[in-house]
């Protein structure tokens, strides 16, 4: 659910230190709970409610909303039980931005055939968030 970015990357192997604070305790607690918000939505195989947790504004390179929802569309046919397992490594704030670092992994039980396998994993990978109207949000990279 949250995805890289290799502009990010970049920047952190060419040492370059983003320009952004250590979010503030109160904004870690915040990110936790929507992110704690987003999985239950995920695994209640709620399209609604996961999407409620991405910005109408998301963007990333050529990911829109709309790709999102499709790829949530996509995995909720699939599998008929996911599971995803998402800890916060690290958040940097500037104004109503976060960047959030994050390692997880999701996985699924298949339909029909019953068998778990997982579907995607990542280690301490980028995220922006945004606040809009009072509640963290999926933001993406709008570069």
């Amino acid at each position: 659910m949250l995805l890289a970015v290799p502009l990010a990357a970049r920047a952190q192997q060419a040492g370059k230190v983003l320009p952004w604070d250590p979010a503030p305790r109160k904004v870690i607690l915040e990110l936790h709970q929507a992110l704690a918000q987003a999985i239950a939505r995920f695994q209640a195989l709620d399209e609604a409610g996961v999407l409620s947790h991405v910005s109408d504004r998301y963007r990333t390179d050529t990911l829109t909303k709309a790709g999102i929802r499709e790829q949530v569309r996509v995995m909720f046919s699939l599998y008929d039980t996911l599971r995803a397992k998402v800890s916060i490594d690290e958040a940097r704030t500037a104004g109503e931005q976060a960047w959030v670092y994050s390692t997880g992994e999701v996985s699924g039980r298949l339909r029909w055939l019953g068998a778990w396998t997982s579907i995607l994993s990542w280690q301490h990978e980028p995220e922006v968030a945004q606040r809009e109207q009072g509640v963290w949000r999926l933001y993406g990279y709008q570069q």
